[in-house]
């Protein structure tokens, strides 16, 4: 995923680990998930949300869905 493109600072490949491991986990955190994964990338709270919000949108192109169609959370 190329984060500067979208407007989120470079990630290191730790970051994106962390990441994709709490993504298979929990593909929409709640406030305080967030905000625990968000310290444990070194990321802000938005920038780690703008990060879910794009791998859910990449999750569900490959899933066939259309990526701009919201959750049924949303």
């Amino acid at each position: 995923m190329a984060s500067q493109a979208i407007g989120l600072p470079p990630l290191s490949e730790e970051q994106v680990k962390v990441l994709e491991e709490n993504f298979k986990g929990c593909r929409f955190p709640d406030g305080t998930t967030l905000m625990l994964i968000a310290a444990e990338c070194g990321l802000s709270e938005e920038d780690t949300l703008k990060w879910f919000k794009l791998r859910n949108a990449k999750w569900r192109q490959a899933e066939g869905f259309p990526a701009e169609l919201g959750s049924v959370l949303d």
